[in-house]
């Protein structure tokens, strides 16, 4: 087993870091069309990025760039008067989707209101009831401090929510009652009551972000192929809960690598060889040979012959739920170590099989980079309803990767998200024993106990002022560092029993 690792651990990532990206293919519009109420098609220029013409040359665009987002500006509105809303789009027909946000200019500003979509389902042309978009979604990202925070690319953003594949679209964003202009005032400011049976006007919502746009992401699909990793259950060879993928799941990807994603790929070969789709699970004995290998000669010898880690749980890999590496940043960025896990919730519905869980991943990726401008996808890594665990934010699991998932503690912790929406419905049982397995074996390389708490210095955000020293659980829930109600009352109260798993599965 050493032997395995050492060789494993001389294909260095520093030769990997100079890899250059590959070029983005070229960005190109195209037109749909809106749908009036009546459900009339009548032609509306959109502009989309990365789009293609017709399905057969999407389909075969996806090989090279996986994927595109359409931007559709929200306008005022006045048909809808009666159900308060004041912005949104009518009824319209869109180039297939499947996730989809709203998205405005200014990070720092909060939207104080709610956002309501209906969407068209493209296998049966049947609408949705309206639907409520998780608006408090601002507290993601990077601390307010760091380089990526000062990129000027970041933008203010709902929670991303899955829709499943969709042609049509209905949006409506409603301000709180005590956000709006007095009565006597035109709430979008276009001083008449134009289009008042049915069409959009011009003109601001003055007590709403600037700049609001709603985007549409086609997560893309993963290229077909084989993997001999991509069978094995989510639990690993110690035969837990996992389950195998279900028939129609999505083949993890195969074929050529980019230099992008040799780059990425690298950074886990001490762990795995080079393209693996799946780092696989490790027995408690061969994770402590790990710990030592990985570690060198610095560890004590109480640390070497029984250190406190759990297992190794199986972890799939972005090649295997298909990152397109193109869209992130080249470069990783490290913290110094992991003192603490924060625990999130992807607000995004739980609408979604096992096996539609590498799309919901792409699409969160797709949504966070392009859409919020982050230098990659935030959270270190995602957990679905199943209890597999993916790997998140690019740099190495074993890593410190910096993410972007606790404004304000983002430094010295890794951020997990369990894919859905967990306000009022219990995470599974398989979620939640994934998390306190990755927990065991996440913060066990660095030596942290899951029932113990930790110190942390604040980035700066809602709860502590930057600079402030705070003792934090080290497996905390976002609303532990933040005052949001991620990751959801319903998984927040499963910590507990994760904090007790973790250590136990630490030998504690």
């Amino acid at each position: 087993m050493r032997g395995i690792l050492a060789s494993s651990i001389g294909v260095t990532c520093a030769a990997a870091l100079a890899l250059p990206l590959a070029p983005p293919a070229a960005a190109s519009a195209a037109s749909a069309a809106s749908v009036s109420s009546a459900g009339t098609p009548a032609p509306v220029a959109d502009v989309a990025t990365r789009t293609v013409g017709t399905a057969g040359a999407r389909a075969g665009a996806r090989a090279e760039v996986p994927g595109s987002t359409q931007s559709l500006p929200l306008r005022p509105l006045t048909r809808d008067r009666a159900s308060g809303a004041v912005l949104g789009l009518t009824p319209r027909t869109v180039r297939t989707f499947s996730l989809l946000g709203v998205v405005w200019d200014d990070p720092s500003v909060d939207l104080h209101g709610r956002v309501q979509v209906r969407t068209r389902a493209a296998s049966t042309g049947d609408w949705t009831d309206w639907q409520d978009v998780e608006t408090h979604y601002t507290q993601h990202g990077a601390d307010p401090d760091s380089s990526e925070a000062a990129s000027g690319k970041a933008r203010g953003a709902t929670a991303p929510l899955w829709v499943g594949e969709s042609d049509g679209v209905e949006v409506r964003v409603l301000p709180e009652p005590d956000a709006g202009e007095p009565e006597d005032v035109d709430p979008v400011g276009t001083g008449s009551d134009e289009g008042a049976s049915g069409g959009e006007g011009a003109g601001e919502v003055s007590t709403l972000p600037a700049g609001m746009r709603l985007d549409l992401v086609d997560p893309g699909e993963a290229e077909p192929g084989e993997s001999a990793e991509g069978a094995e259950g989510a639990e690993g060879a110690e035969g837990a809960e996992g389950a195998e993928p279900a028939e129609g799941a999505e083949v993890p990807r195969t074929g050529v690598m980019t230099a992008a994603a040799k780059a990425a790929s690298a950074a886990n070969s001490a762990l795995v060889p080079l393209g693996a789709t799946q780092i696989p699970s490790l027995t408690a004995e061969e994770t402590r040979e790990e710990l030592v290998a990985l570690r060198g000669t610095g560890l004590t010898e109480q640390q070497q012959t029984k250190p406190y880690i759990g297992p190794r749980p199986s972890i799939v890999t972005r090649r295997g739920w298909g990152a397109d590496e193109s869209l992130r940043e080249k470069s990783f960025v490290y913290t110094s170590k992991v003192k603490a896990a924060f625990v999130h919730h992807t607000a995004s519905g739980n609408s979604y099989s096992c096996s539609q869980a590498p799309s919901l991943i792409r699409g969160f990726y797709r949504y966070h980079t392009k859409s919020l401008g982050w230098r990659d996808i935030g959270y270190n890594f995602l957990v679905d309803k199943c209890g597999r665990i993916y790997e998140g934010r690019a740099g190495g699991v074993a890593k410190p990767v910096k993410g972007a998932h606790t404004m304000g503690f983002n430094s010295k912790t890794t951020g997990i998200a369990v894919i859905g929406s967990y306000g009022s419905k219990k995470p599974s049982s398989k979620a939640v024993k994934a998390v306190a397995r990755l927990t065991a074996w996440k913060l066990g390389l660095h030596g942290m106990n899951p029932k113990k708490k930790t110190s942390l210095r604040s980035g700066g955000g809602n709860l502590y002022a930057k600079g402030k020293k705070v003792k934090m659980k080290v497996i905390s829930g976002h609303r532990d560092g933040f005052n949001t109600s991620c990751p959801g009352g319903k998984l927040f109260k499963k910590l507990g029993s994760v904090r007790s798993k973790a250590a136990g599965y630490q030998g504690r």
